[in-house]
C-alpha cells in the first residue's frame, strides 16, 4: 500500500537550505515576464519552469578553461571517457550540495541522477563530510590485517540491517569487485559453476562479471564470464507477457489484464521460460541465481511480484545460491523496504551492495552467510583497500544520516508522488510508455507510440534529454535500447524539486512533439 504526503518534514528543506515553497505548486514564468502558480498536476507546456530557491553559495570556480579541460579528456584521459560523456554540451561541475550541482560558470542544476544512483543522502552533506573529515585526522590507511575500531564498528551496523542469517561481511571498493566476489564464493560454496541472470542484466565490467552482463553495449568480443547463462527477463511492460496488476509499484502498465485477483498469468509464463533455461542451457546442478530487485542500467524494470519467490525456489533445488544485486536499490532507496529484495518477500544467501553505500565515497560489501563464508575461507582472500579507514566512517556515517534524515521515508513519499504525477503525462504523451519504480528508483520508458511499444530513437531520447538538461536537471538514460529515462535522485528532494522536474519534462516532451 503507498501513501502520499503533500509535504515532508523540515529535516530535509533545513538541510540543503530551501526556503520551499507551497507543496503541490509548480511557478512558470510565461513569455510576458509575469510570474503564475499551477497545481502538481498541470504543467503548462509554454512557460519555462522556474527552479525552487536554494540558500547555498557555491565557491567561485577559478580552475582551468573548459577547453582545456575538453583538450584533456581527449589526450590523457582514456577514450571511454569520450564515449561516455553526457550531452552534446557537456555539463561542466564544480561543486554539489545536497540535491543541487553546480557547473564552472556557476549555473546550478537539479541533480535526478545522482551520479548513477551511488549519492544517497545528498553531496556533500554536512554529517557525513564531518565524518570524513574527523577520520581524515586521525587515521587515513590501514589493512584489515590490523583490528581498527572503523571497521568492526562499521561491519557490526552493517550487519544489523540484515536479516539472519546475513551477518558476515566482505568489503570491496566498488559494486564489480563485490559481484565478481560473490561469483566465486558460490562456485567454491555449491562445487557447482554455471550462474544464471537476466537478459538485460548489469552487474559490473570486469572479465568475470561481464558474463553476468547482458547487454550488448557493455560486452567485449573477447572470452568473458565463462558459464554465465541469460534466461528472459520477467519485464511485463516490454516482454511478452504483462498486465495491469503484475508489479509491486504505485503506477501499473498500461496493458489490458484480465487475470483473477491473486493470479497472474505473466508470472506463470516467465517462470515458464526460466523452467525452459534450467531443461536446455544449464546442467541439472548451478552454483548460482543473480538478480537485481529492480533493474537499474536496464531502466527500472520490475518482475512480477511473486517471481522472485518461485525463482528462489527453483535455483535452490538445482543446489544454486541466491544473489541479491543490491547495488542501486540498497540502502532505503525503494521506499517501502531497506533492501529491495524485502519487497519481493525473499531472503537472499548473498547481498552484493555498493553506490549508495557511501554516498559517492568508492566503496562495496558482500553480505553472506555464515555457512558461505566458512566455505570461502579454506583459502586467503585479502583486499588492501576494501574496510580503509576512511571508507568505514563515511559508510557509517552514511547509515546514521538515512535513519536520522528519514531518507527512506523521502523516497517513499516523494516517489510514490513523482510516479503518480508521470503517469499523467504518460496518459497525456502517445511516447512516454511505461512509468515505473518503487520510492526514487524510477524509469519512463519511451515509445514511439503505445499500440507497437517500439523504441524511441536515439536521436529523439538526445533531443528531450538535451532539453531537460538546458533547463536545468539531470537525468540518465538506461534500458537494452536507451530507451529508458532513469530518474534516481539523491534521497533528499522534496515535492516542490519534484514539481519542477515535472514542469520541466512537460515541457521538453512537448517541446519534441512540436517539432516533430
Amino acid at each position: 500500500m503507498y501513501k502520499v504526503v503533500s509535504s515532508l518534514s523540515g529535516r530535509c528543506a533545513v538541510l540543503t537550505g530551501q526556503s520551499c515553497c507551497r507543496p503541490g505548486l509548480a511557478k512558470f514564468h510565461l513569455a510576458g515576464g509575469a510570474l503564475c502558480q499551477q497545481s502538481a498536476s498541470k504543467y503548462s507546456p509554454t512557460g519555462v519552469p522556474e527552479m525552487p530557491p536554494c540558500n547555498f553559495k557555491p565557491e567561485e570556480y577559478k580552475g582551468m578553461s573548459k577547453e582545456r579541460m575538453m583538450e584533456i579528456r581527449r589526450q590523457n584521459c582514456n577514450p571511454m571517457i569520450m564515449k561516455v560523456t553526457y550531452y552534446k554540451k557537456p555539463v561542466f561541475i564544480h561543486q554539489g550540495y545536497m540535491q543541487w550541482l553546480w557547473d564552472v560558470d556557476g549555473r546550478r542544476y537539479l541533480d535526478l541522477f545522482a551520479g548513477v544512483a551511488t549519492v544517497s543522502v545528498g553531496h556533500c552533506h554536512p554529517k557525513v563530510t564531518a565524518a570524513a573529515e574527523q577520520q581524515l585526522k586521525r587515521l587515513w590507511h590501514t589493512t584489515n590485517i590490523y583490528v581498527y575500531p572503523p571497521l568492526h564498528e562499521y561491519c557490526e551496523k552493517l550487519a544489523s540491517y540484515l536479516p539472519d542469517p546475513l551477518k558476515v561481511v566482505y568489503l570491496t571498493n566498488s559494486g564489480s569487485e563485490a559481484n565478481d566476489l560473490a561469483m566465486l564464493m558460490a562456485r567454491l560454496h555449491t562445487g557447482n559453476f554455471d550462474i544464471i541472470t537476466f537478459r538485460g542484466s548489469y552487474h559490473g565490467g570486469s572479465p568475470q562479471t561481464m558474463g553476468l552482463t547482458s547487454n550488448a553495449a557493455y560486452k567485449y568480443p573477447i572470452a568473458n564470464g565463462l558459464g554465465c547463462t541469460n534466461t528472459m527477463c520477467p519485464d511485463v511492460f516490454r516482454g511478452p507477457w504483462g498486465g495491469s496488476h503484475c508489479r509491486d509499484s504505485p503506477v501499473q502498465t498500461i496493458r489490458e489484464c484480465s487475470c483473477a485477483p491473486g493470479h497472474c498469468m505473466a508470472n506463470e509464463q516467465y517462470i515458464g521460460q526460466l523452467k525452459e533455461t534450467f531443461a536446455t542451457s544449464v546442467p541439472s546442478q548451478i552454483a548460482a541465481f543473480f538478480g537485481e530487485p529492480i533493474q537499474g542500467v536496464g531502466g527500472a524494470v520490475q518482475y512480477p511480484k511473486n517471481y522472485l519467490k518461485e525463482a528462489y525456489k527453483l535455483v535452490r533445488e538445482r543446489g544454486g545460491v541466491c544473489i541479491a544485486d543490491e547495488v542501486q536499490t540498497g540502502f532505503g532507496r525503494t521506499g517501502s523496504h531497506f533492501w529491495g529484495f524485502q519487497g519481493h518477500d525473499v531472503i537472499p544467501d548473498m547481498v552484493t551492495m555498493a553506490k549508495g553505500i557511501g554516498n559517492g565515497f568508492p566503496m562495496g560489501a558482500v553480505v553472506t552467510t555464515p555457512e558461505i563464508a566458512a566455505s570461502f575461507a579454506k583459502g586467503i582472500h585479502f583486499n588492501t583497500f576494501g574496510g580503509n579507514p576512511v571508507a568505514c566512517a563515511v559508510a557509517s556515517s552514511v547509515l546514521d544520516t538515512i535513519k536520522e534524515d528519514g531518507a527512506q521515508q523521502i523516497s517513499l513519499n516523494v516517489g510514490t508522488y513523482l510516479m503518480t504525477e508521470l503517469a499523467k503525462l504518460r496518459d497525456k504523451y502517445e511516447i512516454i510508455g511505461d512509468v515505473r519504480g518503487k520510492g526514487l528508483q524510477i524509469g519512463v520508458e519511451m515509445v514511439k507510440d503505445k499500440a507497437s511499444r517500439d523504441p524511441l530513437s536515439s536521436e529523439a531520447m538526445s533531443e528531450i534529454f538535451e532539453d531537460v538538461k538546458n533547463m536545468g536537471v539531470l537525468i540518465g538514460k538506461g534500458g537494452v535500447y536507451g530507451q529508458t529515462f532513469r530518474i534516481k535522485p539523491p534521497m533528499c528532494i522534496t515535492v516542490e524539486d519534484a514539481d519542477f522536474f515535472l514542469a520541466v519534462f512537460n515541457k521538453s516532451v512537448h517541446n519534441y512533439m512540436e517539432r516533430r
